[in-house]
């Protein structure tokens, strides 16, 4: 098994962003590698503190060795971060980051089960603990859910040829590795054709969502995660794809307005007036520079976008 070596996204962006002078309470609560956590116990060294925490006992591992010049000023604990609030005090954090997605190391490691370029098993868990696998879904479920799955959290346009190959596909036996997938799908899709992506790419991405909820744990962790900063806290976010950043967009819009609109229905008459919540350091998501990709072609969908939490 190769070591878990994790290349932090927007690193310097996401520092000076949160990290305003020495000390200072801070969250991580996609911890990875903690390339983002030791960055920023760098920043606001001597006497800032991080507590951070990850659903991959891997990564919580490679956390650990990589922090540990820090001793004293860290915690992790495994989980996701809208379970935070349990063992994070509300109001404690001066910030917080949260890097979403899957890790280069997941998408390396054949057997995780997240890539269509390795043969592994239809994996596709970042907890391990947990039952749902993506060979739960492919051999399970019927044609129209796996259809509808695959356009609504990978945007395929073929999903429905997409899926009905894949039901033919299982009928003799279950499709149990990466290759097979990605070999069902692109012969539905009619080859690669000289794309740029490969033609699994949107299945295993809707995939890999539905496996580990993702939009449902983002959902609750901003929540959870926002509550835990003081006013004046900030929350920087990286997203990956575009469910991820339209999800962070409509927390922040939200916290933004000066009404609130009962029953979440936005009728203007209807609106209830209150004091904004929260500001963007920026309108415009943070982006790589072209150093960063040249060093990191991964980092080409990244978006960093950050709130200020206000005083009520």
């Amino acid at each position: 098994m190769k070591p878990f070596s994790h290349r932090s996204v927007l690193l310097q962006e996401v520092v000076e962003s949160l990290v305003r002078g020495p000390g200072g309470n801070f969250l991580d609560g996609t911890v990875g590698g903690g390339g983002h956590a030791a960055a920023i116990l760098a920043a606001s060294g001597p006497s800032g503190f991080l507590k951070g925490c990850d659903r991959d006992d891997r990564a919580l591992e490679a956390a650990a060795g990589r922090l540990a010049e820090f001793e004293g000023c860290w915690e992790l604990r495994k989980g996701e971060f809208a379970s935070m609030p349990e063992w994070v005090e509300a109001g404690w954090a001066d910030g917080a980051t949260m890097d979403l997605g899957v890790s280069s190391p997941q998408l390396d490691e054949a057997e995780r089960g997240f890539s269509f370029m390795q043969d592994g098993p239809l994996d596709m868990r970042m907890d391990q603990r947990q039952g749902l696998t993506a060979a739960d879904i492919v051999n399970g479920w019927d044609t129209e859910s796996l259809a509808n799955l695959f356009f609504e959290l990978g945007g395929e346009r073929e999903s429905r040829r997409v899926a009905r190959a894949i039901e033919a596909a299982r009928t003799g036996a279950a499709l149990q590795t990466t290759l097979q997938l990605a070999d069902v799908v692109g012969r539905a899709k009619g080859g690669r054709g000289g794309a740029k992506t490969h033609p699994a790419t949107q299945v295993f991405q809707a995939l890999r969502i539905e496996v580990n909820d993702e939009l449902g744990g983002l959902r609750r962790g901003l929540e959870s995660v926002w509550s835990l900063l003081k006013p004046g806290g900030r929350l920087a976010v990286i997203t990956f794809h575009s469910l991820e950043d339209r999800l962070m967009k409509e927390f922040g819009r939200r916290l933004e307005r000066e009404y609130e609109s009962p029953g979440g229905v936005d009728v203007p008459e209807l609106r209830i007036p209150k004091k904004p919540e929260a500001r963007w350091l920026s309108r415009k998501a943070v982006v790589s520079g072209q150093i960063e990709l040249q060093e990191n072609p991964r980092a080409r969908s990244a978006q960093l976008r950050v709130l200020e939490k206000l005083n009520k």
